[in-house]
């Protein structure tokens, strides 16, 4: 960090701290510069550069400037390679009020808006600052623009398969419950098997070697390393939720250079942080009203076509259950958790670099009208997309959202379609289509864009099931996500200007294969009556060649008839909180906090987390992390790929990497 200043000052000051006094005349200093660098944080000029760009993406700059006691900022500029930007009027401003530092500290945030640079290479920022008694203050960084050479022809369509906390196990595990095994060898593979190209990613965010879903999913579509619990963004100082410093998505950048659609799909509500971190920028992954706002409102920055999940709950206006400062009293009847304190204005000069709407507070928006009025046809189950789907090709632009918050998981869809459980009423959505389905729907959509498209599929629950250490549930995840994978490969093959890619965001709970039980599925029922360590572990699983090889076989839906068979495989956690054990398929899932309604029978008689769980009937597996639900991992993920451009996704990448060879794939330069 470079300082300039008047030395007699400095040198006064120096004598006033020699005498402890306490000194008024200390230099300003420059504590955030963004993008980050190592350049900035430690002094180090060389590779890994943290920030990268293609050509012409855009991105913000910042500095946090900290002024002297009693002063104020006067001015300040941003310099790329020694030369002065030239922002656009309106696309800079500072900030000194409302910020999320000590109360003591004098502080100034200073922003430039949507800037970008053409010119390939690595490139020097510098932030120079002068303080209102003359003082300057001056501080360096670095980041790279990527320049691609294009290779063949380009993908007209991107397709990225999602499957939220899906680790190398989770695909064996489906592979062995799904296909079987037969002296050793598989008896069949997984769509997600078929891929030619496989590689491994290394998936930790900005801040931490552990991510969480919202920098695991943005870090794909940005090229750029977000914080946990930050969606397209880089941290700030300020408290403003949606005024951090913005990174074009991929899909911002191919819509603004291209003109091509996106499509977001999820078992997920909605504003989770997988779907949320294709198109939306915050700080805070949680602010659903805001959120689910932004699909709408910038859908001319990202060319939104698609968007299916759950999350009605935040499309519902919340008009008669509001105080004053638009929060919510109690639960509203319709189900909304639209709140004025999860919802976005944006700064000025955002809205002029970005050209995104302003935003407003507005709890009691009717969301799903104003989709409709934006000419987006709604389907509220799986009857009326099915209806939408078999008219005229389609509609042009879909709005699907089929629960309050995250759909149900595939294991109580599909025994709701078989007649064995009414799990799903209990939400009080019996129609709920699947993955695929709702994959289908949505390149049925997407492929009427004449200029492409970019579409994201996410198995949310994977993640969120292996959170609870549900095995069963979310071994039936994996299956349900591997079908829609088989959904989008016959589409590449149909259309072979499309590239598939498959991967995770991480893993979840350091799930593992350990053997498999060495009883018939009526012994192990049989345990429960006597729960313990040495009937329902020592007694049960079998490792090595005791675990042999568990027989299951498939409906003709494409799910197992049962996970409950004789010598039934078994899995462990290698990131679990404690939990009772039985072996045994859940006859409930656990509570759902997202629901509006959980509080409510019959939700409210589900076990409310794994601690108590099987409490009387399995035994205590003592866990490694506090809490009561597994963790994240920092473990690297498969990705595998297919289609044009698929031959670049091999070896060992990170998640920014991935940007990149999507980008170059699409035939961007």
């Amino acid at each position: 960090m470079l300082r300039k200043s008047g030395l007699s000052r400095r040198m006064l000051a120096a004598a006033l701290l020699g005498t402890g006094a306490v000194s008024a005349l200390a230099a300003p200093t420059v504590s955030r510069l963004t993008p980050p660098s190592e350049l900035f944080a430690s002094n180090n000029p060389n590779p890994p550069y943290i920030a990268r760009f293609l050509p012409g993406q855009r991105f913000d700059l910042q500095a946090t400037v900290r002024l002297d006691a009693g002063t104020t900022l006067k001015d300040f500029q941003f310099l790329v390679d020694g030369i002065a930007t030239k922002p656009a009027p309106g696309t800079t401003s500072v900030v000194s009020s409302g910020l999320s530092l000590p109360k003591d500290v004098n502080a100034a945030v200073v922003s430039q808006r949507a800037f970008s640079l053409l010119k390939a290479g690595v490139h020097r920022l510098t932030v120079q600052a002068t303080q209102s008694d003359g003082q300057t203050v001056s501080a360096q960084g670095n980041f790279e623009i990527v320049a691609l050479e294009r290779e063949g022809r380009p993908a007209k369509n991107i397709i990225i398969m999602l499957g939220d906390g899906m680790g190398a196990t989770h695909r064996t595990a489906a592979r062995i419950i799904g296909r079987g095994y037969a002296q050793g060898k598989a008896q069949g593979r997984l769509a997600m098997d078929t891929f030619p190209y496989t590689g491994m990613v290394m998936t930790s965010s900005l801040d931490a070697i552990v991510t969480d879903s919202s920098p695991g999913m943005s870090n794909y579509v940005t090229g750029n390393k977000s914080a946990n619990n930050q969606e397209g963004v880089w941290p700030d100082d300020t408290a403003d939720a949606f005024d951090n410093p913005r990174i074009e998505y991929l899909s911002e950048y191919l819509h603004r250079t291209q003109g091509k659609a996106l499509g977001v799909v999820t078992t997920a509500d909605v504003f989770d942080a997988t779907p949320a971190s294709m198109a939306v920028h915050t700080s805070n992954r949680g602010n659903g009203t805001g959120i689910v706002d932004q699909f709408l409102d910038d859908r001319s920055l990202t060319g939104l076509s698609v968007l299916m999940g759950g999350g009605r709950k935040w499309f519902l206006p919340n008009g008669d259950a509001l105080k004053a400062d638009g929060s919510r009293v109690g639960q509203a009847l319709n189900g909304s958790q639209r709140d004025n304190r999860s919802d976005y204005v944006l700064p000025a000069d955002v809205v002029a670099g970005w050209k995104a709407a302003p935003g407003a507070k507005d709890a009691t928006r009717d969301l799903i009208g104003d989709f409709q009025k934006a000419g987006y046809a709604y389907a509220p189950d799986r009857a009326g997309l099915d209806a939408l789907m078999s008219g005229n090709g389609g509609p042009d632009k879909l709005l699907g959202l089929f629960s309050y918050s995250n759909m149900n998981v595939a294991f109580d869809k599909i025994n709701k379609r078989r007649g064995v459980s009414t799990i799903v009423d209990d939400y009080g959505f019996p129609d709920q289509p699947m993955l695929d389905e709702m994959t289908s729907a949505a390149l049925q959509v997407l492929s009427k864009s004449k200029k492409g498209f970019v579409a994201m599929i996410e198995g949310a629950s994977i993640d969120k099931q292996s959170h609870l250490m549900d095995t069963d549930r979310w071994l039936l995840e994996v299956i349900e996500f591997d079908r829609a994978i088989q959904v989008a490969k016959d589409f590449a093959a149909k259309h072979p200007d499309t590239i598939v890619i498959v991967t995770a965001d991480h893993e979840c709970s350091g799930a593992s294969i350990i053997g498999a039980s060495t009883k018939p599925i009526a012994a192990l029922r049989d345990a429960t009556n006597s729960p313990g360590v040495a009937a329902q572990r020592d007694a049960v699983v079998g490792t090595y060649q005791a675990a042999k090889f568990p027989k299951y076989t498939t409906s003709a839906d494409g799910y197992p008839t049962s996970t409950d068979v004789d010598y039934k495989m078994l899995i462990g956690y290698g990131a679990n909180a404690d939990r009772y054990e039985t072996w045994l398929a859940n006859a409930t899932p656990t509570q759902d906090s997202q629901q509006p309604f959980v509080g409510q029978a019959p939700q409210s008689g589900y076990p409310e987390n794994p601690n108590v769980r099987n409490q009387k009937t399995g035994f205590l597996v003592t866990g490694q992390v506090p809490g009561d639900q597994a963790v994240h991992t920092a473990t690297d993920v498969p990705l595998s790929a297919y289609g044009r451009g698929a031959s670049a996704f091999t070896g060992v990448m990170d998640n920014t990497d991935v940007f990149f060879k999507l980008a170059k794939a699409a035939g961007s330069r």
